[in-house]
């Protein structure tokens, strides 16, 4: 069979030079590393593509699967045709992927932004003008911390206390240190702003 010169090589001769290429991997020739990925991964990004629509998430698995690859290339079979064993772990890598993100899907929870919370549609406080955000900036951050979990997350003492690896006592402390604190910042506001 004659091959013009830029015609693309059949089918059969560039699986057995991807064969090739392959078994010196497998020894650790870092140049047919190089050259068997440079010849494979558009393949690999095409066929990921189709299912991935991301072109960042398209590129740290097409990364994987070479990770994936090199891990396995020791079962790789001389002699076999290299394609089809690479199309096989880049197919579990992808459904792994797809797992993963599923999993991670179904438990996340989309939260709201905490400063978006803070602010009330009404001023809290009627005419004094005073929000809550800028009340809690008087407060040191140990204390701030507690009264938004107290309060904005809706988290018991309990669950406060494992959170900020304290105990129940001592959350029960910062919550009432904060209180008196909030309380003498309004009534200090509350009488300047009356006379």
């Amino acid at each position: 069979m004659v091959v013009l010169a830029g015609a693309p090589a059949p089918l059969r001769l560039r699986e057995e030079s991807l064969e090739n290429l392959m078994v010196r991997y497998q020894r650790a020739d870092e140049d047919a590393a190089a050259e068997l990925i440079r010849r494979v991964s558009p393949a690999l990004l095409k066929y990921l593509a189709a299912r991935i629509p991301l072109r960042r998430d398209l590129e740290d698995l097409l990364q994987e699967c070479w990770l994936r690859i090199h891990s396995a290339r020791h079962s790789y079979r001389p002699g076999e045709p290299v394609l089809p064993w690479v199309f096989a772990i880049v197919h579990h890598t992808w459904v792994d992927s797809y797992r993963r993100f599923r999993r991670v899907q179904a438990r996340e929870t989309a939260v709201e932004d905490l400063r978006e919370r803070l602010q009330p549609a009404t001023d809290p406080v009627g005419s004094s003008g005073l929000l809550f955000e800028q009340l809690l900036n008087e407060l040191p951050d140990s204390q701030r911390e507690v009264i938004l979990l107290l309060k904005v997350s809706g988290m018991s003492l309990e669950e406060v206390a494992r959170a900020t690896s304290s105990t129940v006592g001592a959350v029960k402390q910062k919550a009432h240190r904060a209180y008196e604190k909030l309380r003498k910042v309004l009534a200090e506001r509350g009488g300047a702003e009356a006379t």
